[in-house]
């Protein structure tokens, strides 16, 4: 199915709605006309080839870079149109958990994930502190990591600590950055089944950007893979084991590529008398 115009069904309500975008760092074009939807309640992947542009889109849906043209809609609103408070409002309700999850060093775990409640709510010490200690249980962290600082956490820790400050604030939609990169095989599956487990807890959305296999076989309800400045084809696995592209071919099919057959049931012993 390709997505250079994704049609926006009824049945499905677009969280957020890319249409057009470019982007572009002087000459160099980097994004052109994409577009891309993001329907509420499902955990989408994210892939591209290095370099691609994944966390450029990433970063523009967020405003942390600018663009050229086109427009970006979240939660139905589109942010060129609505006011400056309104744009505070959007802003809490999305979560961010970025590569290497940028926990601040000089802070505690308690306090990174404290950082957004002091940036746009009023709230007294002690119930920053009870809704701290809730998301860090939430995330599958023991309460003493509460008072370490990031040097004192494992890679596994890190993320599971950034991932508890992107939902400090309880956003409806959460992107994540290369979630499970630096993790070990074990590590990375627990963190996925945690990614599911607070999607279906939470009714969140989750915009994934990843390189993970495993990840996309396992926890992602759909995949949109980014190509030639453009979403090059998105929709469920047997859609991208479908698309003739190149690289989508290799990337799904090569040798690292994990196979979708599902091994047949053994056989039952027949019960004897």
């Amino acid at each position: 199915m390709m997505a250079d115009s994704p049609p926006v069904t009824q049945e499905r309500e677009a969280v957020l709605s890319v249409r057009n975008l470019t982007v572009a760092f002087g000459e160099k074009v980097v994004l052109d006309h994409l577009n891309l939807d993001i329907y509420r309640g499902e955990i989408l992947g994210f892939v591209g080839a290095s370099g691609a542009g994944k966390s450029v889109l990433m970063r523009t849906v967020l405003r942390l870079l600018p663009r050229r043209s086109g427009t970006i809609e979240i939660l139905g609103a589109d942010y060129d149109k609505v006011s400056e408070a309104e744009r505070v409002t959007l802003d809490t309700r999305l979560g961010v958990l970025f590569q290497h999850g940028a926990l601040f060093s000089a802070l505690t775990v308690k306090e990174n994930i404290q950082l957004p409640m002091r940036e746009y709510l009023d709230l007294p010490k002690w119930l920053m502190d009870e809704l701290a200690y809730l998301k860090i249980e939430l995330v599958g962290l023991d309460a003493d990591a509460a008072d370490k600082y990031p040097s004192e956490l494992s890679g596994g820790m890190i993320k599971r600590a950034a991932l508890a400050r992107a939902l400090a604030l309880d956003p409806d939609l959460l992107f994540l950055d290369e979630p499970t990169s630096g993790l070990d095989p074990i590590g990375a599956a627990e963190f996925d089944e945690l990614i599911a487990r607070l999607r279906d807890t939470l009714g969140l959305t989750v915009y994934m950007v990843t390189h993970d296999l495993d990840s996309l076989f396992s926890v992602c309800d759909r995949i949109a893979v980014l190509g030639q400045k453009r979403v090059l084809v998105e929709g469920s696995l047997d859609d991208m084991l479908a698309c003739d592209d190149a690289w989508v071919r290799s990337y799904f099919r090569g040798k690292r590529a994990r196979s979708i057959e599902r091994p047949a049931a053994p056989a039952q012993n027949p019960v004897s008398d």
